[in-house]
């Protein structure tokens, strides 16, 4: 089973952080949510070459999850 991992996506928006897309992915990975908004204000000045006149950034989930299915037992 593949672990679940977060990545940082990097986000093109107009002037007031609406009408935002995804324009790249940082290549890091993190092993928790906590990590990877921790390391936001050292990866967005890397992508500043980007054509929006607003760049952001949010941490995505990754990797296989499996749902948990609840089963109830028949009595008999």
């Amino acid at each position: 089973m593949e672990p679940v991992f977060y990545v940082m996506a990097i986000l093109g928006c107009g002037d007031l952080q609406d009408q935002c897309q995804q324009a790249r992915i940082e290549p890091a990975r993190y092993t928790s949510a906590a990590q990877c908004q921790a390391a936001m204000a050292q990866v967005l000045p890397r992508h500043m070459d980007l054509s929006f006149p607003t760049i952001a950034a949010t941490c995505q989930r990754q990797g296989m999850q499996m749902a948990r299915t609840e089963t109830t037992k028949r009595g008999s």
